[in-house]
């Protein structure tokens, strides 16, 4: 059985195909600047990338032009669409109607709609995406995962905002929590990496992109989030604020004579580290390099992130007492040591102590790893998150009508003895490179 997950954004669609019996990948991409000129695709498959450039004014031209390169007798991986047996779609906002993944009916889309204004930047492309594909691919379930649905178990205390009450009642305004999937995973994988139950597992876990959130996990399901009603509230981001006084955008608005619109842009597209920089930088490793030249707004943005994200670090153990580990995850999680450092920096007095050479070690994507010292109360592992197979497996089981929510299902990374063949092998040449990594590998206790 071959499975197709698509994540469509506003302008991109992403995609994987995966060997259900074989248990490997055979394909991902990206097909960029969807609605633009100059849209391509970059296509990796059987150990090489190919670019090619296409015009692609909606993403039903995207989706074609994926499944063009799929079947292609030179870069494809597979003879006809006809093996394709489920795709998985990734949809960012599902509100409150939704805590697990669900086969895509009529109904279903009629509530994304409804729910749109909720993410109006990710949805309405999902549902193109989703659209799309069902025409190209109309005898197969498609199936929604949704970032939303993880955060379904917290409760009133953690997602009710001190608001006059209708604002609720009526326009669904609370914390809704994103980057679901990936918490989910990471979540999983932890569990078995402390030889726990997840049902027995309190965790921290800190995905830090270029979008970033942290999740309180307790008992093995979602406490609180960092994020709120849409992706903005939290920690600094790339382009994002985060966390602000609600006053301000006001403040601005009233002296400058912004718009609303001009300003959910400035918020989202022209703040976090962008905006500390002053435009110049949002990506990670400019920031450092600059730092590392005697950039002084470059400091100040690595200082600012890592001071918002070690606060929420300090709160989530206050809220829940017991936590055996700090995860981080995702690009800036798995290769960023600078900033794992500096936001667990100091924290030695509740019992999260890092091991700073192991710290500096731990560089990649590739593998699951402990930085924590060792004699440290609370463990502290770098696990690479893996979205694409959570909705795989969601696909697969909603297709053979075995799914369940995600404490009454198992996943196949659960497994102590699992592995990740493409990391697997990835890693090896990552010890080329870097070979003290070999020493931190994190692996389930034995006997478990």
């Amino acid at each position: 059985m071959v499975i197709l997950t698509l994540n469509c954004g506003s302008s991109s669609a992403k995609y994987q195909v995966y060997d259900w019996n074989k248990k490997e990948v055979l394909a991902t991409g990206v097909v960029e600047r969807v609605g633009a000129e100059g849209s391509c695709i970059t296509h990796k498959a059987k150990g090489k990338k190919t670019e090619t450039a296409s015009p692609c004014p909606t993403h039903k031209e995207a989706i074609e032009l994926i499944i063009k390169m799929l079947t292609d007798k030179d870069v494809g991986v597979i003879d006809d669409m006809g093996v394709i047996e489920a795709v998985g779609h990734r949809v960012l906002h599902g509100g409150d109607k939704f805590t697990k993944s669900v086969i895509i009916t009529k109904e279903v889309l009629e509530t994304f709609r409804s729910v749109q204004d909720l993410g109006p930047l990710h949805n309405p492309a999902n549902i193109m995406g989703i659209e799309a594909a069902q025409k190209v691919l109309p005898n197969v379930p498609h199936c929604a995962i949704m970032d939303t649905a993880w955060h379904q178990t917290m409760d009133e205390v953690a997602f009710m905002y001190a608001v006059p009450r209708e604002w609720y009642t009526k326009y669904s305004a609370r914390r809704y929590g994103f980057h679901g999937t990936s918490f989910l995973y990471t979540s999983k994988r932890a569990a078995v990496l402390l030889g726990k139950k997840p049902s027995e597992t309190n965790l921290i876990i800190c995905h830090i992109g270029n979008g970033a959130s942290v999740c309180a996990v307790k008992n093995g399901v979602c406490y609180d989030t960092s994020m709120g009603i849409t992706p903005l509230e939290g920690l600094v981001m790339g382009t994002r604020c985060g966390d602000l006084d609600p006053a301000l955008p006001f403040y601005i608005m009233r002296k400058t004579g912004m718009s609303a619109d001009e300003m959910d842009k400035a918020l989202n597209k022209k703040s976090g580290l962008l905006g500390i920089t002053d435009g110049k930088f949002s990506d990670d490793r400019d920031i450092e390099q600059g730092a590392a030249q005697g950039d002084k707004l470059c400091q100040l943005a690595i200082d600012m992130r890592c001071f918002r994200l070690k606060k929420y670090i300090g709160a989530y153990k206050a809220i829940l007492g017991r936590v055996d580990a700090i995860v981080f995850t995702a690009g800036v999680g798995e290769r960023g040591p600078v900033t794992r450092a500096a936001s667990l920096e100091g924290l030695e007095e509740i019992g999260i102590k890092l091991d700073a050479q192991k710290n500096e070690w731990s560089f990649g994507g590739n593998a699951e790893t402990c930085i924590s010292a060792d004699d440290s109360p609370t463990k502290v592992f770098v696990i690479p998150t893996d979205e694409e197979l959570v909705m795989t497996e969601d696909a697969y089981a909603l297709t053979k009508g075995t799914y369940d929510v995600h404490t009454n299902f198992t996943y196949s990374f659960q497994d102590p003895n699992y592995v990740n063949k493409a990391r697997e092998e990835g890693f090896k040449a990552d010890l080329v490179k870097r070979p003290n990594m070999a020493k931190i590998v994190a692996k389930p206790p034995m006997g478990k």
